[in-house]
This record gives structure tokens, C-alpha cells and sequence, in this order.
């Protein structure tokens, strides 16, 4: 199983970011996908979770994220706009019930 995520970079306040993650090694399109993030000094936390069309969001980012999958592709997005500072973090691509995580990509939002 490989998760692997890309997308990510220096943003300033206000901007938007897309991050993609393109899995291997298992049925993408029969598992629960989840983003999560890890600011410094902080825990890791769910951000957004999608199974099928059904999303959920952490209530920080409700409104301002989009996150997405293409099946055919075995590839889950993260469309981020109105980043502020504190979003600031590692964002990791999961499949949460399988175990299965990738590697991380920063995103840094500063001016």
C-alpha cells in the first residue's frame, strides 16, 4: 500500500492550494479517505473525510475546503482556499480503517 501526496508549498494569507494523492496497493475506490494535518507542537488533526460523495470537514476549515476523489485515477484531492497562517502544516493523505498513510507535504501559509 503507497500513498503519495504532492501539492504542497508556501501560500500567502488569503491564497489556495490543491493537494492530490494518488494511491497504490490496495481498492481506493472502496475505502474511507481522510486528510489530516500536523502543525508544529501540535497533535495530528482530521481535517476533512470522504466515502463515496459523502464529505465531512473539521468545523476550521468547513466552508473554506474542498475535498474530492477521482476513482478512476485512485487519487484524492484537498482544494484549499482563504488559507490563513494557521493553517499552516504537514497534510498527510490516509486511509484511516486500513492503517495506511503517506508520507506528509507542507503547506506553509505566511506573507
Amino acid at each position: 500500500v503507497q500513498l503519495v501526496e504532492s501539492g504542497g508549498g508556501l501560500v500567502q494569507p488569503g491564497g489556495s492550494l490543491r493537494l492530490s494523492c494518488v494511491g497504490s496497493g490496495f481498492t481506493f475506490s472502496s475505502n474511507v479517505m481522510s486528510w489530516y494535518r500536523q502543525a508544529p507542537g501540535k497533535e495530528r488533526e482530521l481535517v476533512a473525510t470522504i466515502f463515496g460523495v459523502t464529505t465531512d470537514y473539521a468545523t476550521s476549515v468547513k466552508g473554506r475546503f474542498t475535498i474530492s476523489r477521482d476513482d478512476a485515477k485512485n487519487t484524492l484531492y484537498l482544494q484549499m482556499h482563504s488559507l490563513k497562517p494557521e493553517d499552516t502544516a504537514v497534510y498527510y493523505c490516509a486511509a484511516p480503517y486500513r492503517g495506511s498513510w503517506g508520507q506528509g507535504t507542507q503547506v506553509t501559509v505566511s506573507s
